[in-house]
């Protein structure tokens, strides 16, 4: 009888989990492929494009907390049968990343060449990297809006969707990132603008499949073109949890940013290597993000629908999972580091320093998954101010610190960097698992706005 019911609920799991990793898959693939062609275009561009991805990924990560609130919120709301207001609530989230995506806009329009200057970049990365990631925030700006669809989508349990809308987004920005950066197919030859453009039209068409499925299948399902009335409490709501949450990913997100600052000055070498290592080990950052996303879905159900305890197995079981994905992988990384490298990039010296790089990750990455697991949980059961706290705590008290050790004072080179960020994972992701396990869930309670006065 038990192994029955632990295969019921990992098979629940695994059917939510999968359709997130290949969500998830495609989208690192994309970056990964896109790498890979941009990549004849010389060790400068492909320093450029690391350097634009660490920025967009801050700016997602100040303004990703509105999706995030709203998959836990969704959740919450569908287990409890209050989906009105969950709906009310994507509504109100949807303004919200309306100006959001006006003000990435505007950054991208007027400051992408000093934001690049900021990173210490060379005037010879400045100069080449400028128009393709301004084009890159544009695309940003319409990505934010589309992750809102994304949280509502996996909130109600169906990231068979969320999966494929991700699909037919990423294969158009593979096509035309192949077409625009080298002329083929008729298209016109740009380079590495064209490969900022394929984002952009990709990300759009994206936005305009979000729309048609929300306000198509879900419609019938939920109602969601009836439009709510403006609600100030739940704008509070929305904007308190987005701010947490924003907070945790960008206090982890600028602490990468000065990690790659500190590897941009040991010279194009590391930055290359350094990227190329990145882009492998983002494969173990997506099922870390899926079984992430799969505990948020299923903790907040679960506690939405006042089964407690059936939350904390849920939250326990999905870490389980992840991380038996997650060793796999980084065994195949370990035994095939050096082939996985020369995929990249043929520079000898580059892919020699990414191989070692992607080993020493190989398993340090189940922190990572820790991390990503039991902050999903805790997401689910609304638990946004330990997250931002520890997350504050371990990124500026810890890995930006080690950081500069390793790599400035005791001369680590890019090895050093990575055993900082390794080691700030390693703490971080013990951290949130203990938090997971110390919480008392039948004390926990829907997340409601409170009415203003």
């Amino acid at each position: 009888m038990f192994v029955m019911e632990l295969l019921r609920q990992w098979k629940k799991i695994i059917v939510l989990a999968l359709p997130s990793l290949f969500a998830f898959a495609t989208q690192t693939i994309t970056g990964t492929i896109c790498l890979i062609m941009v990549g004849d275009l010389g060790a400068l561009i492909i320093g450029v494009v690391g350097v634009s991805n660490i920025i967009m990924y801050n700016v997602f990560a100040v303004f990703s907390g509105i999706g995030h609130s709203i998959n836990y919120l969704v959740a919450q709301n569908y287990g409890s049968g209050e989906m009105p207001k969950g709906i009310r609530r994507t509504y109100t989230a949807l303004a919200v990343s309306l100006g959001v995506g006006a003000f990435i806009t505007l950054a991208g329009w007027l400051a992408a060449g000093l934001i690049l200057k900021g990173t210490g970049g060379s005037p010879s990365l400045i100069a080449a990297g400028e128009a393709y990631l301004e084009l890159r925030f544009y695309a940003m700006a319409i990505g934010m809006i589309s992750f809102v669809f994304h949280g509502f989508f996996r909130g109600v349990g169906d990231t068979r969707i969320s999966m494929i809308i991700s699909i037919v987004a990423n294969m158009i920005i593979i096509g035309l990132t192949y077409g625009l950066t080298y002329g083929h197919w008729g298209l016109p030859e740009l380079g590495l603008r064209g490969a900022g453009a394929a984002m952009l039209i990709g990300e759009a068409a994206g936005l305009i499949v979000c729309l048609a499925v929300f306000w198509g299948p879900m419609h019938r399902k939920f109602g969601t073109r009836t439009l709510p009335k403006p609600d100030v409490a739940e704008l509070g709501l929305i904007g308190r949890e987005s701010g947490k949450l924003g907070l945790m990913e960008f206090s982890m997100s600028i602490s990468m940013f000065i990690f790659t600052a500190f590897v941009i000055r040991l010279g194009e070498v590391p930055l290359a290597a350094n990227e190329v290592s990145l882009s492998v080990m983002s494969f173990g950052f997506m099922p870390a993000f899926a079984f992430g996303s799969t505990a948020t879905i299923l903790v907040g159900q679960g506690i939405g629908s006042k089964k407690p305890r059936e939350a904390r197995r849920s939250g326990t079981h999905t870490a389980i999972l992840g991380t038996l994905f997650l060793i796999l992988l980084g065994t195949v990384e370990m035994i095939w580091a050096e082939p996985i490298a020369g995929i990249y990039t043929d520079d000898a010296a580059v892919a020699e320093l990414a191989a070692y790089l992607i080993s020493i990750s190989a398993y340090l990455q189940i922190f990572d998954g820790f991390y990503n697991f039991y902050a999903g949980g805790l997401r689910g059961i609304g638990d946004t101010s330990f997250l931002m706290k520890a997350s504050l705590l371990c990124s500026w008290a810890l890995f930006v610190p080690l950081t500069y050790l390793f790599v400035n004072v005791l001369d680590g080179g890019s090895v050093g960097a990575w055993l900082a960020l390794y080691a700030f994972l390693t703490v971080l992701g013990t951290a949130v698992m203990v938090r997971y396990y110390r919480t008392d869930f039948t004390a926990v309670r829907l997340k409601e706005a409170t009415p203003s006065h």
